[in-house]
């Protein structure tokens, strides 16, 4: 099979959460051992960094790969969902795999893995592991998928683990409150291994702290160890941050203001590996000034273009959302024009809440069969007091704000990572 072709066999043979969603999950690690068990268990050939979180960790495991690869370490980077291409999932200092190696791992193994009948994910965390092994990576940044405790990527023993922070997100799988959530998100803390925490959150904390405790596993603040505050937003966001270093002026190409939390994650989590792995103030400032350009990251409040204004961000819960309007809100613009497509699977009512009142909203439904119809979207929002038109597909509703959005106005494509992805 061509490389097209195998994509197709995967997606219609594997159940993958990125489009029909739950039905996709496995409740266990059972699969995914069992295909390290056939790949001979090719994750502990290197030292991984497991990063896991509601919000913030594909942001940071970005930074941590950007900065340790202007170290000069070679760096494997695993995360998901892919929004443009598959082998975004796997990455070597910012290459993507190569489509051979997809084609030639899928005819390897497909007889032994259809006994097992893994999901897509299950499938993929085998072929980045065994595909990092075979690069000869000095270490992987690894990201969960979902949750942690049973996440798939949970097979590792990691030289850190980190978490982000914790908000209201799959809560049909994880549990319909923050502490729950957090216990999931637990679960990839291990016997004697650090662990950063991004954000410190009341009552969800000491969830973490307790979990480390039992396992003897060190702590680390990132927002005791590190303070940040943006200076400007020009080109990307300056800031300072002070700590247990000082960075006068740090450019972060990634503009955000929630990327000021990240940062300072990534700087606690690179504090705690220095023993083993020691990065120059260089390398931390060419790094986080470069982490779309070294690893590839796409969708954080990306600029499609200027005139009009048009910027898509990947956020995709109610917390996500909240961060991403008050960017909305900081950013010059006359009117807004808001493409909106949400998943079926989110509470539609929390989001609606949190999105600007004076703006003209474009709903769509992106073509997955997870994805909200975009009329009963509308019905959804106008019950919530937002106005705006119901489109056939993501491309008609964006292709409709720009017609109607001045030079001045802002044009912003969110609320899913499918819609967004339709974009890029």
């Amino acid at each position: 099979m061509d490389y097209q072709r195998t994509l197709d066999y995967l997606y219609k043979q594997l159940p993958i959460y990125q489009r029909i969603g739950a039905a996709a999950i496995k409740y266990n690690l059972d699969n995914t051992q069992a295909i390290d068990g056939i790949l001979g268990h090719p994750h502990r050939a290197y030292p991984v960094i497991h990063v896991a979180g509601t919000n913030g960790k594909g942001s940071v495991s970005h930074m941590l790969a950007s900065v340790l690869q202007h170290a000069g370490y070679r760096v494997g980077l695993y995360s998901s969902p892919h929004l443009k291409d598959f082998r975004e999932r796997v990455r070597v200092n910012g290459r993507m795999i190569p489509k051979k190696s997809v084609i030639d791992f899928v005819a390897t193994h497909r007889r032994l893995f259809r006994e097992i009948r893994p999901s897509f994910f299950e499938w993929s965390v085998g072929l980045a592991f065994d595909y990092f092994r075979h690069r000869k990576v000095d270490l992987a940044v690894i990201e969960t998928g979902l949750g942690g405790r049973l996440d798939s990527t949970n097979i590792v023993t990691p030289l850190l683990s980190v978490i982000t922070n914790v908000s209201l997100d799959h809560v049909h799988l994880l549990g319909g409150t923050l502490e729950s959530i957090a216990v999931e998100k637990a679960g990839i803390i291990k016997e004697g291994i650090p662990v950063v925490i991004g954000e410190s959150q009341r009552g969800i904390t000491g969830i973490f702290t307790r979990k480390a405790r039992e396992r003897s596993a060190p702590v680390f603040r990132a927002d005791r160890l590190y303070q940040a505050e943006r200076l400007t937003s020009r080109q990307g966001m300056t800031a300072r941050i002070t700590g247990q270093k000082t960075y006068a002026r740090l450019r972060l190409d990634l503009p955000g203001h929630y990327q000021l939390q990240n940062a300072c994650t990534a700087l606690a989590a690179l504090d705690t590996l220095e023993a083993h792995f020691p990065v120059t103030r260089k390398a931390v400032r060419n790094g986080l000034s470069s982490v779309a350009k070294t690893t590839g990251l796409r969708g954080r409040w990306e600029v499609l273009s200027r005139s009009p204004l048009t910027i898509c961000d990947a956020a995709h819960n109610a917390e996500g959302l909240r961060h991403a309007m008050r960017q909305v809100a900081a950013t010059p613009h006359r009117e807004l024009h808001f493409v909106l497509g949400l998943s079926a699977d989110k509470d539609a009512a929390s989001i609606m809440k949190l999105l600007p009142r004076r703006a003209r909203y474009y709903y769509c439904r992106a073509d997955v069969p997870r994805a909200m119809d975009a009329v009963e979207l509308a019905m959804r929002a106008t019950a919530g007091g937002l106005a705006g038109d119901a489109y056939p597909s993501v491309r008609a509703a964006l292709r409709a704000a720009r017609r109607q959005a001045g030079s001045e106005d802002l044009v912003f494509i969110g609320g899913s990572i499918f819609t967004v992805a339709e974009v890029l």
